[in-house]
């Protein structure tokens, strides 16, 4: 049987730049009208079937999208109004654990089981992970409901409890901070070690900390937070937009702490309290090679690999306190507790706690936005004590104490 013949209609001429060219007109997906050319009837009949059925998928797609599609919508859209850390945070968690399994579906087919199967890898990583990826999932359907391009919402019956929850690290106790710094003394890290214990900075404020803000000659010695440091691609950035408008306060800093940083300003060659050999802000890869000197001198299980007879073989070092590292003589195992960065800042706002500063006097100290956060730490400190709080109960039920 013969193929049918198609029929190519026939289009208007016009002359550009001495060439007759045919030309016809079509609207585009945002209703405007664009222009199409081509030396023969046949060529532009093609570039017209091919515009217009562009033209179809892409208003289809606008009134459809994958998930994928405004997964990339919404970033671009929350951009504006997050920092390029948090941006990065969000874009990673959304391609792992919802564009990955979800991208290619559209938004529309998308069930709340088909959500609650993806949350499963997640529900066995981090509380924090799952905590972020299930914001994420509400937070774009709500979106996309708002804008018309569903009729329900599938998310908004998800349970927001999952993940395993972290352990949350203690203060470190007064003897343990005097071990961390006599262990760290005259190495690169204790500086960065005195800051966070004595005036409470998060990481990135010590890091951009520059000695403009430093007032070591006040009649009342202080810190002014007025700079962020962020990594990006493991260069620094610095940056005057801080984590919220309560990190950006005045904090006297003791004598200790002063002393400390008068005898770093005398030598230093940098505008940065904290800076590399070239007097620049250190970047993370940098900021890692700093605390290493502090875990290499944990007393605590390592394993190693060794390769003998041609095979990778798994090693295990139990180092004892006091004991000196093999390969090392110099390094001294001294430290036999955990400690993290954020312990530093955790253990200064704990002791003011402990010394009778008022919550709110700490909330504007540790530049917590949310009362919460420091009043979480406040009664975990006043109330976790049982023994104190026995003649409290008894009293309230009419009970003599037992002695």
């Amino acid at each position: 049987m013969a193929k049918k013949k198609t029929s190519v209609p026939q289009y208007g001429t016009v002359m550009r730049s001495g060439i007759q060219y045919y030309r016809t007109r079509i609207m585009d997906a945002d209703g405007k009208q664009v222009s199409l050319y081509a030396t023969t009837c046949e060529e532009l009949y093609q570039k017209e079937l091919e515009a217009r059925q562009q033209v179809e998928d892409m208003i289809f797609r606008r009134k459809n999208p994958t998930v994928a599609e405004y997964c990339e919508k919404w970033l671009f859209m929350k951009s504006a109004k997050i920092s390029a850390a948090t941006l990065k945070g969000y874009t990673n968690a959304m391609n792992n654990y919802i564009v990955k399994p979800l991208g290619d579906m559209y938004m529309s087919d998308v069930t709340a089981d088909d959500i609650r199967l993806a949350l499963v890898p997640v529900s066995k990583k981090s509380e924090g992970l799952y905590n972020t990826v299930n914001m994420l999932f509400k937070c774009i359907f709500y979106s996309a409901e708002r804008s018309q391009l569903l009729d329900y919402n599938p998310s908004a019956g998800i349970s927001a409890k999952g993940g395993n929850p972290t352990k949350k690290k203690d203060a470190l106790t007064d003897e343990q901070a005097r071990v961390l710094l006599d262990t760290v003394k005259g190495l690169p890290p204790y500086v960065f070690i005195m800051i966070g214990l004595y005036s409470g900075l998060r990481r990135e404020e010590i890091l951009a900390l520059q000695w403009d803000c430093v007032y070591l000659d006040a009649p009342t010695p202080y810190i002014s937070v007025q700079r962020a440091w962020r990594s990006v691609k493991n260069r620094p950035e610095i940056s005057t937009v801080l984590k919220t408008k309560a990190a950006r306060r005045d904090i006297p800093i003791p004598k200790c702490l002063v002393d400390c940083l008068l005898e770093v300003k005398a030598t230093s060659k940098s505008d940065f309290v904290i800076a590399d050999s070239n007097g620049e802000p250190l970047s993370y890869s940098q900021f890692q090679r700093v605390w290493k000197y502090v875990e290499v001198r944990k007393a605590k299980e390592r394993t190693y690999y060794k390769y003998i007879n041609g095979q990778s073989i798994k090693c295990t070092v139990n180092p004892t306190l006091g004991s000196h590292q093999k390969n090392n003589p110099n390094i001294v195992y001294s430290i036999d507790f955990d400690v993290t960065p954020h312990q530093l800042r955790h253990t200064y706002i704990t002791n003011l706690l402990y010394a009778g500063v008022d919550p709110k006097t700490v909330q504007y100290l540790a530049g917590h936005e949310n009362s919460k956060t420091t009043m979480d730490i406040y009664a975990k400190i006043k109330y976790n004590k049982p023994e104190e709080l026995c003649g409290v109960v008894n009293a309230a039920f009419n009970q003599p104490v037992a002695v």
